[in-house]
């Protein structure tokens, strides 16, 4: 499979962003990330000009979901507009061509048994109709979390198991969260595909805290905690569309490519 590598950049002209970095993939939302409000495409022209322009560009997207969507909790105030705001990110999706959408693990609260997360997940992606498909993330903090841990990642997929839905679930490794998690890099793509069979996107982020520290903050590459051989063995070994979510704009992000570039030969 072909690294193909960008950013996550402005929702509004994507392609220029990417035109200027040299990638040929971005990730983008469709709205506010921090919004229930049903997504759409900000590009000028709407979904059809933006699929249109990226095919012509060579440019892969990838779509990030929402913040707020957690299928996976136990509140029916969020789960139920969590499975809407899925559905409705994946059909936008579809429509822009994108390669698929990134939707976070989610949690359960503090006194809930996440096996009632696994099986909240297992309804919404038996309910989802997905032209594209959909990665869900690992993260980086939280004790019932869904995707925090192997352990956690290997129990949402043996709950997704038999889902005629399973071919179209994938899976997007996030370096600094599996840092912040408590993931050690060395061999993890292939440890997760154990579990998942696959690796689709990888953000490549470094991080501003050390091993295991719960905590999601970005760094650019070089810059943080993350070790540099193992980082760049990630990007190597997943051999997929690989997203930047480092700080800055095209300039602290070319640098970061050269950073990559520089370590993968």
């Amino acid at each position: 499979m072909t690294i193909r590598l960008g950013a996550h950049v402005d929702s509004t002209d994507p392609l220029t962003e990417a035109a200027a970095m040299g990638g040929d993939a971005v990730q983008i939302f469709l709205g506010d990330p921090q919004s229930w409000k049903k997504p759409a495409t900000l590009y000028p022209g709407g979904a059809e000009a933006l699929k249109s322009a990226a095919e012509a560009a060579g440019v892969g997207i990838v779509v990030h979901s929402p913040y707020v969507i957690n299928v996976a909790s136990t509140n029916n105030r969020i789960r139920i507009p969590s499975r809407k705001l899925l559905q409705q990110t994946v059909t936008e999706a579809a429509a822009v061509g994108a390669l698929g959408v990134v939707v976070h693990g989610g949690h359960v609260t503090a006194d809930e048994d996440q096996a009632v997360g696994y099986a909240n997940w297992r309804k919404c992606v038996d309910g989802l109709d997905l032209p594209v498909p959909i990665f869900i993330e690992n993260t980086a903090g939280g004790t019932k979390a869904m995707t925090r841990h192997l352990d956690s990642i290997g129990r949402l997929w043996d709950a997704l198991d038999g889902s005629e839905n399973l071919g179209q679930v994938g899976f997007c490794l996030d370096t600094c969260h599996a840092h912040a998690g408590g993931l050690e890099l060395d061999g993890l793509v292939g440890r997760v595909r154990d579990i998942t069979g696959r690796v689709d996107v990888v953000h490549c982020n470094d991080s501003r805290d050390e091993f295991d520290s719960g905590r999601d903050r970005h760094a650019n590459l070089g810059n943080g905690f993350v070790d540099h051989d193992a980082l760049a063995g990630i990007v190597s070994d997943a051999a997929t569309t690989t997203i930047l979510e480092t700080p800055g704009g095209v300039p602290e992000h070319v640098a970061d490519f050269a950073w990559l570039a520089a370590r993968l030969g």
